[in-house]
């Protein structure tokens, strides 16, 4: 059994390792620098030990998109549950998701951007991406009511609005110094009636 445990061990070390090298390659050189070959020479094995672990790149980017909500849950239930009333809580949310998707733009495109193989809003979405949709949910859920509104319906358009102003703040489509202003008038929208 030690044996097993073992190669079980190195495997799940090795999948992360390809993971991180995605990961790292991505954010350093962007997606289109991510190959099999590149990284089989960053981890230092072989392409076929590649393919043992994922079909191709597409199923990387997946693997990286899955992490990436894992994290952004996290830092989400961080900056809501910091906040004691519900519209500071929401300001804080839409403050890390944006700070998330600028310090990782990468990560966020193989999340938001890039087709993956992935499932949304459905029975067999993964747990890391329910757990980031939760806790926007969180946020927005306590707001909906003054607003007579759905709350699912509302975390999405308050979502589609972060993603709105991550990727256009992205790309610099948006004025610079005025980013402090569209998320609080996004929050003012939100929030309005409370």
């Amino acid at each position: 059994m030690a044996v097993q445990q073992r190669r079980e061990r190195e495997r799940s070390e090795r999948h992360r390792l390809i993971i991180s090298a995605a990961r790292e390659l991505a954010e350093a050189e962007g997606w289109g620098a991510v190959t099999t070959r590149r990284l089989s020479e960053r981890v230092e094995y072989s392409q076929p030990v590649l393919y043992s672990h994922f079909k191709g790149k597409d199923a990387i980017v997946a693997a990286v998109a899955v992490e990436g909500f894992g994290e952004i849950a996290e830092e989400l239930r961080r900056a809501r549950t910091a906040q004691a009333s519900p519209r500071a809580a929401l300001g804080a949310l839409a403050d890390a998701y944006l700070e998330f998707a600028r310090a990782k733009p990468a990560v966020y495109a193989a999340m938001f951007v890039r087709e993956i193989d992935v499932e949304f809003g459905s029975a067999a979405t993964p747990a890391p991406l329910k757990a980031a949709f939760g806790e926007l949910l969180g946020a927005v859920e306590p707001l909906a009511a003054a607003r007579n509104a759905d709350p699912e319906a509302l975390t999405e358009v308050f979502w589609s609005a972060l993603h709105g102003l991550a990727t256009l703040e992205e790309g610099h489509r948006l004025r610079p110094g005025a980013h402090r202003t569209r998320v609080d008038l996004l929050i003012d929208l939100v929030a309005a009636g409370t």
